[in-house]
């Protein structure tokens, strides 16, 4: 077997509209392309010994056990490479379920598609189950050793690159309320919603983090003082830097028992508590001199009681967790070292953060801590007797916490919500050590020892004793209050042809509203008609460049087909989505071989519009207005015939729609027809002699429509949109060069030279074509533009691209010629291969009052040389 192709999909996507995380790795079955499961001596039995958890995965039978009946009856290895990739990240802690296995059209090679929960990890699951697959079938077996460094890896990756638990927690909430979340590339950022109304966290740290609060809490003794001055019970203390000021500074706080630790740290490093000696002090000052980035020590006054921890969000407490450090519990008969094995085989610990609680570490601190209470590894503590192994509280040491949230004492939450005002943070974690938190500090000569900035929240959402909270969600409500906006407008274009066009003027009746818009187009990305990235930008990543843009209030995205198989959309869910035709373009890559399936493709983004949203289809080609059935959202079409039978159906049930009647672009709604204007004023539409671009402006004026957009700015926005080199370079750019005429068209499939032929005969004058087209489209689609060509043109010159994608010099204008010539035998044609000469050879030749229609590889060279001669 061998991997062709592996793509990573992160968006709705051609095989789910729901799933959005799938990986489709394009396999070649070879020589096990004709033989199934069961024909493989041994695979079912050595597979059921290796993974007997697959007997879980019901698969078409419906039952537990089906997919271990389906190999043991017999399937192909696509389908079981499916499950067992599913399977072994499940063995991983990764939730996955989805999947599906189709052959291509090439014999003996499949695309198998499996959900993922991180991707790095999905694409090794994938790789693993084929090398699984494969040496079962060589050798009979696969050896334990290797599924279990499969799994140990998977693990690894995952807990690389997982989000860290309070990032989670947050995002776990904003996926519960439908806030679309961005992974940014600097700094472990993410992005919380769209465009203009964007917010940024990093772990707790947001946008309404003040950079003055922040430093001041991460200056112990600076947030002391402060605190001091304003009445709060903080612990008697000094500052130091040096050990010859230790003796006075432990004079100065009242002698022991004391704690020191570093001026800066976080995380309890270089922290030690309750010294009651000069030995101790004097190790404890070299632990946290050397934690400290200024080498800076604070010895403060150690107060009896436990470590809590409460977390404020947006001036309101909105959790409390008392948190005990690392310990084992003695039971008459286990070592410690024994007991901290025996804690850390508990499955809620792991390494790190990747789990409810942290395994227990031995290290020199743990070994000193120990010893300070009399202990040693081989120490058995008594029944019920407690040994420390940490001084510190921290859960990322192996500490516990237990949630004391309904326990605080009202005196207690009034004084933590002042501080946090005090120190200036909207998410603080205040430390504070009291024997009771259940009573008012003063009471009980409880203490703040700390305020913490970007404070972890693990502790309270998955408490080891007591209520999980959802700090999450007092996030949320910081960030977004209930009513405020997270997303901006997005409408997402698709079709065979005009999707440029159309995006772009969609975007022009958007700014006549004032709005900054933002947009994607074959050209490049735009934002506020500045070009911000040239190029073909109608993938999910120049998408997502406007969706993370600040300063954008509607996004307008061309979507083609490429992208959407590679990566998916770039969003959850559009606003509108317009589909404007389906014809036979790219048929034969990646693997989309039938009008169909390609159809099956652009329907993706008229599925992924939300309820609230509307799909824009037309309703004069079957494959799409047939997408209707498919989507949940209101639909509206758009028609050249205010005649057609879907139109005037929709309509007597009260849906809208645009038409082109009586010379005019109309929407109608109920009983009304509302008049946008008459097509013969819409520069695009060629003075209404261009049918496709009477199209494209119905579709415009319909997406724009249904989002609210005043009719008068609608109008406003057809009448000024021209179908120039500025605007729309390379759609219908017309020239006038004195004598006759030229035009530019990106025309480049069958369809669109259909469409761009209603323009061309309604020319009065000769029609001469410079024709050509794409290498890596099929034989019979290259035969059919040299039929069209014959059918439209007078005269054709037949060139080629630059690029022949694959094919020899001359193959594809061979192509276009047998199409020539199967319409008309004597037609007037010649072959010149180069693209500019041919260009200049058209130009060179064109008659009084002629129409010379260049289809170009490179508009932008087409163009240039066309300008050359208006210099002239």
């Amino acid at each position: 077997m061998k991997i062709l192709r592996t793509n990573t999909l992160r968006g709705p996507n051609y095989w789910s509209i729901r799933y959005k995380n799938l990986i489709v790795m394009r396999l070649d079955l070879e020589e096990l392309s004709e033989k199934p499961s069961n024909e493989i001596p041994g695979f079912y039995e050595e597979l059921s010994r290796v993974l007997p958890s697959l007997i879980e995965h019901r698969c078409s039978p419906g039952c537990r056990g089906g997919f271990l009946q389906r190999v043991q009856e017999g399937t192909m290895m696509g389908h079981i490479i499916e499950h067992i990739a599913l399977e072994l990240q499940e063995l991983a802690g990764m939730s996955v379920g989805f999947g599906r296995t189709r052959e291509t059209s090439e014999p003996g090679v499949y695309n198998v598609v499996f959900e993922y929960v991180e991707e790095q990890a999905g694409r090794y699951a994938g790789r693993a189950a084929v090398r699984l697959c494969q040496s079962i079938v060589d050798t009979g077996t696969y050896p334990q050793s290797e599924l279990d460094q499969d799994i140990a890896d998977l693990k690894d990756i995952y807990a690389n690159s997982a989000l860290g638990p309070s990032t989670e927690a947050i995002v776990k909430e904003a996926e519960a309320r439908k806030i679309p979340w961005i992974q940014l590339s600097a700094r472990a950022m993410l992005q919380l919603g769209y465009g203009v109304h964007q917010k940024r966290l990093q772990a707790t740290l947001t946008d309404y983090s003040s950079i003055l609060a922040v430093e001041l809490a991460c200056d112990k003794e600076g947030t002391k003082l402060i605190l001091q001055d304003s009445g709060v019970p903080v612990p008697r203390g000094t500052v130091i830097q040096y050990l010859d000021d230790l003796e006075k500074a432990i004079e100065d706080v009242g002698g022991y028992p004391i704690v020191i630790k570093p001026l800066d740290g976080n995380h309890g490093r270089g922290i030690t508590i309750d010294i009651n000696s000069w030995e101790e002090a004097e190790e404890a000052y070299d632990l946290a001199s050397t934690a400290s980035k200024t080498r800076t020590v604070i010895v403060e006054r150690y107060y009896q009681g436990s470590d809590h921890r409460v977390l404020v969000v947006s001036g309101k407490v909105v959790a409390v967790a008392k948190r005990v450090p690392a310990h084992v519990v003695g039971d008459g008969h286990l070592t410690i070292e024994e007991l901290i094995e025996k804690t850390n085989r508990d499955p809620n610990r792991g390494e790190g953060h990747d789990n409810i609680l942290t395994k227990i570490t031995v290290d020199k601190m743990a070994l000193s801590v120990l010893s300070r209470q009399g202990y040693s590894l081989d120490t058995v503590l008594p029944p019920k007797e407690v040994a420390y192994l940490r001084a510190t509280a921290n859960l990322s040491t192996g500490g516990v916490a237990i949630d004391l949230t309904d326990d605080i004492h009202p005196e207690n939450v009034w004084l933590a919500e002042r501080i946090a005002k005090i120190v200036g943070l909207d998410i603080a974690g205040i430390d504070i050590v009291t024997p009771d938190i259940a009573k008012p500090l003063r009471d009980v000569d409880g203490v703040v020892v700390e305020v913490n900035a970007a404070p972890g929240f693990r502790m309270h959402a998955c408490p080891s004793e007591g209520l999980p909270r959802n700090v999450g969600a007092a996030v949320l409500d910081m960030l977004f209050p209930r009513g405020t906006e997270c997303r901006i407008p997005i409408t997402a274009i698709t079709g065979t042809n005009g999707k440029t066009t159309t995006t772009r003027l969609i975007a022009h009746i958007y700014r006549q509203t004032q709005k900054v818009v933002g947009y994607t187009t074959t050209d490049g990305i735009y934002i506020d008609d500045h070009l911000v990235e040239k190029g073909d930008t109608t993938g999910p990543q120049s998408a997502q460049t406007i969706l993370k843009d600040p300063t954008v209030e509607v996004a307008v995205l061309e979507t083609a087909r490429g992208g959407m198989l590679r990566s998916g959309l770039a969003f959850d869910k559009c606003d509108v989505g317009l589909v404007l035709n389906v014809a036979a373009d790219h048929l034969g890559i990646g693997d989309i071989d039938t009008v169909e399936q390609l159809a099956h493709l652009k329907c993706v983004v008229a599925e992924t519009v939300g309820a609230e949203g509307c799909t824009v289809l037309n309703a004069d080609d079957p494959l799409v207005s047939k997408m209707a059935k498919r989507v949940k959202a209101e639909v509206a079409y758009f028609s050249m015939n205010p005649d057609n039978p879907i139109i005037q159906e929709h309509v007597r049930r009260g849906g809208l729609a645009a038409v082109y009647e009586n010379g005019y672009l109309s929407i109608l709604e109920g009983d009304w027809t509302l008049r946008v204007e008459k097509a013969e004023n819409v520069p695009i539409t060629m003075k209404g002699m261009a049918p496709f671009m009477i199209a494209n402006a119905l579709a415009a004026c319909l997406a724009t429509y249904v989002r609210g957009v005043d009719l008068e700015m609608i109008r406003q926005g057809v009448r000024t949109f021209t179908a120039g080199v500025n605007q729309t370079p390379g759609r219908m750019n017309l020239f006038d060069l004195g004598k006759f005429h030229a035009l530019v068209d990106y025309a480049h499939n069958p369809a669109s030279y259909e469409a761009l032929g209603g323009f061309i005969r309604n020319w009065q004058g000769e029609k001469i074509g410079v024709v050509g087209g794409p290498g890596d489209r099929r034989n019979e689609d290259l035969i059919m533009l040299g039929e069209i060509s014959a059918r439209i043109f007078d005269r054709v010159i037949v060139k080629e691209d630059d690029d022949p994608r694959g094919r020899e010099r001359g193959e594809v204008a061979d192509l276009i010629v047998k199409g020539i010539k199967e319409v008309n035998p004597d037609s007037d044609y010649e072959t010149i291969l180069n693209e500019e000469k041919a260009i200049r050879i058209g130009l060179d030749e064109a008659s009084e009052d002629s129409l010379v229609v260049i289809l170009p590889e490179s508009v932008s060279r087409a163009i240039s040389l066309i300008k050359e001669r208006q210099k002239l």
